[in-house]
């Protein structure tokens, strides 16, 4: 059984940053291509970044790029999310995901485990 559990998330100020973590449990971390995901109030969940098992090469959404890093820890089970220069549109709920059978790393109906989610909140 496949378990992610993400933290990191709150409250901030307009420019602030903010490390999310995301832990996978039950199965070989180095096998899966990890993701992360946000939604807003009112709004379809979307593709932030992700990053792909062996090389790593990593991919970003257009509104993300510049100031998010995606990362992986192989050693500890771990995906990050670097969040640099927060903006009121970030504010939402972030979900790590894991795909494991492959396909399209944007597409959140590609991945096979999600986590719980974290809230963040970008204030003005």
């Amino acid at each position: 059984q496949v378990q992610l559990v993400e933290s990191g998330g709150g409250l901030v100020q307009t420019g602030a940053s903010l490390r999310l973590s995301c832990v996978l449990s039950g199965r070989a971390f180095q096998a899966y291509t990890m993701a992360w995901f946000r939604q807003a109030p009112g709004k379809e969940r979307e593709f932030v970044a992700a990053i792909r098992r062996g090389i790593g090469s990593t991919d970003y959404s257009d509104s993300v790029k510049g100031r998010f890093t995606i990362s992986r820890d192989n050693s500890n089970n771990a995906a990050y999310l670097q969040m640099n220069s927060l903006k009121p549109d970030d504010t939402g709920v972030y979900y790590c995901a894991a795909q494991y059978y492959g396909g399209s790393v944007s597409l959140g109906g590609d991945y096979d485990y999600w986590g719980q989610g974290t809230q963040v909140t970008v204030s003005s």
